[in-house]
């Protein structure tokens, strides 16, 4: 039973479901530093995205499998300045089908850990309808979702994805782009509003000091304030169960 079928039957099981103000922090750019390795330590379910083939990518992973974190893989993508160096594993618009794929595919054998996958940067390929077909074919055959962190308005990777059938979700909010303080403060004031209008909401992070400083202070009041902070994999759920009450009803 794939993910979309077992949601369509457990709509009528779960009417309250929609109505938590569920929150999803991802932490981006994981892999670089032995640093990253301490970010383990903030509280509750905040979920991890890792760059393929860095220095400490799976210590990195084995540790957060062990206290049950949920990690996506975080796929360098072409991005409209080529200047912008990609890094290991990245997917770029001379790639062909099978480069693309291959290049992919080694990625995540070297993270078998991972739920889902999202960009990192890919301002240009995430625009471009045939790498993300075949990106796609790719998150199909292995049962992973997307999550497409919105570096351009002119992202074509849902479209493409909900054409193959593969789950997916986009970001709300990137939390840190200025690190801030009140900064900070203002940005997950707005995550928590997204929150409150769409019923769940999703941020994007980075192990930048000041973020974890931050957040290890405003993730415990969360609870407190009437949000749910939960893994990435369960608003992808939440998503499905939305879009599937909804065709329900259309059918009533």
């Amino acid at each position: 039973m794939n993910l979309k079928t077992g949601l369509l039957l457990a709509v009528c099981c779960l009417p309250l479901f929609c109505q938590a103000k569920q929150i999803a922090i991802v932490i981006d750019d994981i892999g670089n530093h032995q640093r990253d390795l301490e970010i383990l330590n903030l509280p509750g379910q905040v979920t991890f995205s890792i760059l393929p083939h860095t220095p400490y990518s799976q210590i990195f992973a084995e540790r957060a499998s062990r206290t049950h974190k949920e990690l996506l893989l975080h796929v360098p993508m072409q991005a409209l300045d080529k200047t912008k160096a990609l890094g290991p594993g990245a997917l770029t618009d001379t790639m062909s089908k099978s480069e693309l794929q291959t290049t992919l595919g080694h990625a995540l054998a070297s993270l078998p850990q991972v739920k889902g996958v999202n960009n990192h940067m890919g301002s240009e390929l995430t625009q471009l309808t045939e790498p993300m077909k075949w990106t796609m074919e790719i998150l199909k055959k292995r049962g992973l979702y997307f999550l497409d962190s919105r570096t351009t308005s002119r992202s074509e990777a849902q479209n493409v994805a909900n054409l193959y059938g593969v789950a997916n979700v986009s970001r709300h909010v990137f939390l840190d782009n200025n690190v801030t303080q009140s900064q900070l403060q203002h940005q997950l004031e707005e995550l928590k509003s997204k929150a409150e209008h769409f019923n769940y909401a999703i941020a994007i992070a980075h192990p930048y000091p000041e973020t974890v400083a931050f957040l290890q202070q405003a993730l415990p009041e969360l609870q407190q304030q009437g949000f749910e902070l939960v893994p990435l994999s369960q608003l992808v759920e939440t998503k499905y169960i939305q879009l599937a009450k909804a065709e329900q009803r259309q059918g009533e």
